[in-house]
């Protein structure tokens, strides 16, 4: 992120420095927790904004996002000085703010109205995190109750949020901010006991760059920079969770990250590394040839490194490091007019991209629950938590989280593929469905016409969309069954044997117009019992038959049961 400061942006540009001066006046004399004066979070937002290169209009908003709800100042007049996209962006943040719930509910309906804006114009969802940023930089003014609340949200949605919007910097960012106030225990041991491993890494990532360099140079590919990536608190507590807390176990605690200028330098650099040092098995990803669904691209790659010491490698063009960082936010310049085309491309990023796919399938998603609780956990499940990206035998990239399943595969590509899933080849061999799926999988799903889910796979499937289709279609197939009317009838009749009798009986039931369906006796030593079929289960028919063969003087017992 470039550091931009609003005095840069005032002497250059007369709109922005209007906004300026209009905010600057509205909120004078407010005040923070922090006691330092109101307009500061406001200069701070804009500044975000700004650095993450987003347009005029974004930057304006940014110095105006409080203005409605804080100082009473009307949406008329900023479409009067700035127009009409300046007004959407500031009432699109306003509405955000607006969240009169508690508890589970306040985070959901929180999460509705960002889907909403998500929908509509992303960078409604990218000033407030702006927002957002700052005011995690000075949660520690607030009471400890509210410190923990905000601090829970901004882990669980809008650091999420910031991630699938490829804004990586500020995800990881955000998620260390909040890590300390809910997690204070585990912050400390991890300050207490890994900061002379991070310092320990920066040492020898500082000395393997001049060897890198030098055999970079040699094979003639130019590098515009060479430099080092720490992996955040927050990020590598969780890796260390899944590696019983052994920071050894952990290769990309500090990783070198090389940029390059084109693509083919990126490859010619990795094959450059690799004739260095061997690579680590199953530790090279290719994000370029398979980029995230959040568009991240580069080359990562594990190798047994100078010292045979293991370290990650990164390698990346410049767009990619700044897509990488900003994510999103990179398709737009302020500087750009808002004729130009590409400003009215860049303006119409939207759900229906594809890149986006996933903003217009959370927007549909969300319709399908009612209760809140159940909505929320779902989301930090299916869209929240860490992923996996798998391949479609199309060389689509589904994402899915880890220790997804074959049928969570299936249920991604298509509710009918899922529900008529019997089998998946996972890289051309047969796995069970039960099978954990790795990212860089190539998925293929064996299908059956009219095969229906099975209730066993709620037990393994990771989805609450899958889970959600499978107990659909179950419940639809009960329905069904249960629903299931009958259609014949059967008559049971006890009779004493006589000549001409069954001829007797069947014509009753022709003269009130149903067939027979089939007849069978059993014989007995006194009496015999006559199984009839009829094609019918009327009961006001049958019962209206059951009356006249009472009549009949050989009858001696009748009952019938529907079939």
């Amino acid at each position: 992120m470039r550091a931009i400061k609003i005095e840069s942006l005032i002497k250059e540009n007369a709109l922005i420095k209007k906004a300026y001066d209009i905010s600057k006046q509205a909120h004078e004399g407010q005040k923070r927790r922090t006691g330092e004066p109101y307009f500061n979070h406001v200069m701070a937002t804009a500044e975000f904004i700004a650095g993450w290169g987003l347009d005029q209009d974004s930057i304006i908003a940014g110095l105006l996002h409080d203005i409605v709800e804080d100082t009473g100042y009307p949406l008329e007049k900023i479409k009067e000085e700035f127009g009409e996209e300046v007004v959407f962006l500031v009432d699109g943040v306003t509405k955000l703010g607006k969240v009169k719930y508690r508890g589970v509910e306040r985070q959901v309906e929180n999460l509705r109205k960002m889907i909403l804006a998500l929908s509509k114009d992303i960078r409604v969802i990218i000033i407030k995190l702006a927002d957002r940023l700052h005011n995690m930089k000075t949660l520690s003014a607030l009471p400890p109750q509210k410190q923990k609340r905000i601090a829970l949200e901004t882990m669980e949605i809008y650091s999420p949020l910031a991630y699938r919007l490829g804004m990586q910097n500020v995800s990881g960012e955000l998620e260390d901010l909040a890590f300390p106030y809910i997690y204070p225990r585990e912050y400390k041991w991890l300050i207490n006991n890994v900061k002379e491993k991070y310092r320990e890494r920066e040492r020898y990532a500082e000395k393997v760059k001049p060897v890198v360099l030098e055999a970079l140079q040699k094979a003639g590919i130019e590098t515009i920079k060479i430099g080092s990536r720490a992996k955040r608190y927050a990020s590598l507590y969780k890796k260390l969770l899944r590696y019983d807390m052994d920071t050894d176990k952990i290769y990309d605690l500090v990783a070198l990250r090389i940029i390059v200028k084109t693509v083919a330098d990126c490859y010619a650099a990795l094959g450059v590394i690799h004739q260095l040092w061997p690579p680590l098995p199953n530790r090279i990803k290719d994000y370029i040839a398979l980029p995230k669904p959040n568009g991240y691209r580069s080359i990562h790659t594990t190798v047994f490194c100078v010292d045979n010491k293991i370290i990650e490698i990164q390698i990346r063009t410049q767009e990619m490091n700044e897509e990488g960082e900003t994510g999103i936010a990179a398709h737009w310049a302020y500087e750009q007019s808002k004729d130009s085309k590409a400003y009215q491309d860049k303006r119409s990023v939207t759900a229906d991209k594809k890149e986006l796919q996933w903003v217009n399938q959370l927007r549909n998603w969300q319709k399908e629950f009612s209760n809140s609780e159940e909505f929320l956990e779902s989301l930090k499940i299916d869209f929240f938590k860490d992923r996996i990206f798998v391949i479609t035998p199309k060389g689509e990239v589904i994402d899915l989280p880890v220790d997804a399943t074959p049928v969570d595969f299936a249920y991604q590509i298509h509710t009918e593929v899922g529900n008529s899933c019997t089998g998946a080849r996972v890289n051309g061999k047969i796995v069970p469905l039960e099978h954990r799926l790795k990212s860089g999988n190539l998925v293929e799903i064996l299908t059956q016409k009219n095969k229906k889910p099975s209730e066993s796979w709620l037990e393994f499937v990771k989805t609450s969309s899958a889970r959600n289709h499978i107990r659909a279609a179950l419940k639809t197939k009960e329905t069904r069954l249960a629903k299931k009317e009958p259609k014949e009838t059967e008559l049971k009749i006890i009779v004493e044997d006589k000549m001409g009798l069954l001829k007797d009986i069947t014509a009753v039931i022709s003269r009130s117009h149903v067939n027979i369906a089939g007849i069978n006796t059993a014989p007995s030593a006194k009496f015999l019992t006559l199984k009839i079929r009829c094609d019918t289960a009327n009961k006001g028919k049958i019962e209206k038959i059951v009356l006249k063969l009472k009549k009949l003087k050989e009858v001696k017992k009748i009952s019938y049961q529907l079939i």
